[in-house]
């Protein structure tokens, strides 16, 4: 087998356990709202808000939270 053979051969090897990167709606639920949680708190920085600032501090925490929650209700990526 040539190099490029061998090459091509490890990379769909690679691929193949990776087959849905964690596409679930816990993780895309979890992400959209540290996203905007993170763009929150950096307006926030921009027009000295501080509260708005630590009320975007505990959205993330609250992000992390429901993503949990949602996984263990069965809508995360579930283990082989």
């Amino acid at each position: 087998m040539s190099q490029q053979q061998s090459s091509s051969a490890q990379d769909n090897q690679t691929q193949a356990h990776h087959d849905d990167h964690g596409s679930t709606p816990a993780a895309w639920t979890t992400v959209a709202i540290i996203t905007l949680a993170f763009i929150l708190g950096t307006i926030a920085v921009m027009v000295a808000n501080w509260p708005l600032f630590w009320a975007s501090a505990g959205l993330v925490v609250v992000g992390g939270i429901v993503g949990k929650v949602m996984a263990k209700a069965g809508l995360g990526k579930q283990p082989r």
